[in-house]
């Protein structure tokens, strides 16, 4: 096979790659607490043989996890909460501590503070959070102190970001971390009644996939035409 089709299918490969994450986006632009991620594109040489230069491929195993603010949409929910700042919540998930920055919660039969999904929501010493049975009013200071009908329950854990290349996605608003890395989240504060919304532009991300759509067809046309003159040469040999 010519190298240039060698080079072009590691080119394709990560395009597809990229195409499926710039999807993922946008299938999550309206996603409360959803990070936007990107393909990193890096270049490396291949060896060809003895006394001979190494070819050009792509490689796109690179990751950005976007952890910028997004906008907040306001609620009036008590259990709604929105993270100001750089920081996340952290909740108990069946195989382990997840962080998010996803805050709708609601409240189990035993009156834990838990997600859609049923991880509970836990607070600076990585415990579950619970809500006295009956309680009438619950409030939270910005700090992340939570108190019922004027009592002092707990103060829910807000963690600093870790290092983005050690953030494994798990279930589309979670990262999978080791609890060992959590650090306290310094001047990130939490706004009650509020939901962060997805970090993702549409606009940008419909824009992303055109221009990967048409860049994947100028490679596919590349290979097309590589193909064709390899038929050619061989049927002019064999003549």
């Amino acid at each position: 096979m010519d190298n240039a089709i060698y080079a072009t299918l590691t080119r394709q490969s990560g395009l597809m790659r990229e195409m499926r994450v710039v999807a993922n986006n946008i299938a999550n632009a309206q996603t409360t607490g959803f990070r936007r991620e990107g393909v990193v594109f890096s270049e490396y040489l291949t060896p060809t043989g003895q006394g001979r230069e190494g070819l050009s491929m792509a490689n796109a195993r690179g990751r950005l996890l976007d952890l910028r603010q997004a906008g907040m949409s306001r609620t009036g929910g008590s259990y709604d909460l929105a993270i100001d700042g750089a920081g996340f919540f952290a909740v108990q998930a069946p195989d382990g501590v997840r962080i998010t920055r996803a805050g709708a919660f609601m409240t189990s039969a035993e009156g834990e503070l838990m997600t859609a999904e049923g991880h509970r929501l836990l607070d600076e010493g990585l415990a579950p959070i619970q809500i006295p049975p009956g309680a009438r009013q619950v409030a939270l200071g910005p700090d992340g102190t939570l108190s019922a009908d004027g009592e002092q329950l707990a103060r829910v854990g807000l963690f600093a970001a870790p290092d983005p290349e050690t953030m494994l996605r798990q279930g589309g608003t979670m990262f999978a971390v080791d609890p060992a890395d959590l650090e306290p989240a310094f001047e990130t504060r939490i706004q009650q009644g509020f939901l962060e919304d997805s970090n993702v532009d549409p606009i940008f991300e419909m824009t992303r996939m055109i221009e990967v759509q048409r860049a994947y067809e100028i490679g596919q046309t590349l290979l097309d035409r590589e193909d064709q003159r390899i038929r050619d040469t061989i049927q002019a040999m064999t003549r």
